[in-house]
């Protein structure tokens, strides 16, 4: 069994590595990073069967980034696993970075789709779920969302697609952090009662506390291991800037700038929450 205080070590190295990314460039998606640390360690560090020697193994488990701008989070969740090199931290958003500020296949290892228009990835996952289930593999297909993609028609239209098809192995990943470019989530597009609606799609749902590892490892555990034959997703309710109490506490997160002395004092007090614990 998985000792969740090894998923805390590397969840608190993926908030490191993001942080320092975002310094890098003095502005980014820091705060969704942040929030979703815990989830990203547990698939990663967990859940995932994958080999970082070789991140297009054909048997792996696959995993796409659908909100393509959480590409810093999902950098930092690559260097916890071994696939990335975090001495390359120091060229992300760079010109001709395989880590640009926005995820590309052709770009990054370990990156299986280019994201950024939202709502794309749930249907892309459900054609390679399909094709797994084709060619007899038994790989599960995670696909990771922002609660933003729950305006998009095509995600309900997939979400369909795959309850239709009983594709039991496809798991997908929902960061309900409440927070878009333009406003709260809930007041651009409000999306509740989440876990009655995707039941009433047909999936078998979850929704715990994303920053409770014990309830996310349980979580993902749960998912894999359900035997009956349904689509399974998770939402998880995140916190955004999770460790760092000044960016906690903002009443916009969406896309942070901060001033060049803050992000010295941000690694400081992550350092202070969960150094101590690790």
């Amino acid at each position: 069994m998985t000792d969740i205080s090894k998923l805390k070590q590397h969840a608190y190295h993926i908030r490191r590595y993001a942080l320092q990314m975002g310094e890098v460039q003095g502005q980014g998606y820091v705060g969704q990073a942040l929030g979703y640390a815990d989830v990203l360690a547990t698939a990663y560090c967990h859940a995932l069967n994958i080999d970082p020697k070789n991140p297009e193994w054909e048997e792996r488990d696959w995993f796409l980034l659908s909100h393509g701008h959480y590409a810093i989070a999902h950098y930092a969740a690559l260097m916890e696993a071994g696939i990335l090199d975090p001495k390359d931290i120091a060229a992300y958003g760079s010109d001709d970075s395989h880590l640009p500020m926005s995820g590309m296949a052709a770009y990054t290892p370990g990156m299986e789709m280019s994201g950024g228009s939202l709502g794309q990835g749930l249907s892309i996952a459900v054609g390679i779920a399909l094709g797994l289930k084709q060619t007899g593999k038994t790989s599960f297909v995670y696909n990771s969302m922002s609660d933003g993609e729950l305006d998009e028609g095509s995600t309900w239209e997939a979400a369909m697609s795959a309850a239709h098809h009983k594709l039991d192995n496809l798991i997908c990943l929902i960061d309900v952090n409440n927070q878009q470019a333009d406003a709260p989530s809930k007041e651009v597009l409000n999306f509740e009662p989440l876990v009655e609606k995707w039941s009433a799609f047909g999936w078998y749902v979850q929704r715990v506390d994303g920053n409770d590892l014990q309830a996310v490892y349980q979580a993902f555990n749960q998912a894999r291991e359900y035997e009956h034959q349904q689509p399974r997703v998770i939402i998880f309710d995140t916190l955004m800037g999770k460790g760092v109490p000044f960016l906690e506490q903002r009443e916009k997160n969406h896309f942070i700038r901060v001033e060049a002395e803050e992000w010295a004092l941000a690694m400081s007090l992550l350092d202070e929450r969960y150094g101590r614990e690790n």
